[in-house]
């Protein structure tokens, strides 16, 4: 399993949207909490589980092709975005702020 930082961002792939319901409950929640990308420590705070559960959750739904994980740092390599940068930022802290 690869390690996935706190702030990578985390959406529901095409295939994750249309595969259905899945029988684990947590699965469930995050597939659906992910429509609109979220930071791993937000999935952790709003899903109410421990960051590590969230992290290994995270990684087996992409290993299955049902969520995609953005690079923590490809979101601040350029400088055109600055206020999408600082949102991204933000968010990645009031998810810290909620665990």
């Amino acid at each position: 399993m690869q390690d996935i930082a706190i702030e990578a961002l985390v959406s529901t792939t095409k295939n994750g949207r249309t595969n259905g319901s899945d029988p684990e409950p947590e699965r469930e929640r995050i597939l659906r909490l992910c429509h609109s990308p979220r930071s791993v420590a937000e999935v952790a705070a709003i899903v109410s589980m421990p960051l590590g559960v969230a992290r290994v959750l995270v990684a087996d739904l992409e290993t299955e092709g049902l969520v995609r994980v953005a690079d923590p740092h490809a979101a601040f390599a350029g400088s055109e975005e600055p206020a999408r940068n600082l949102s991204v930022l933000e968010r990645v802290r009031d998810g810290l702020r909620r665990l």
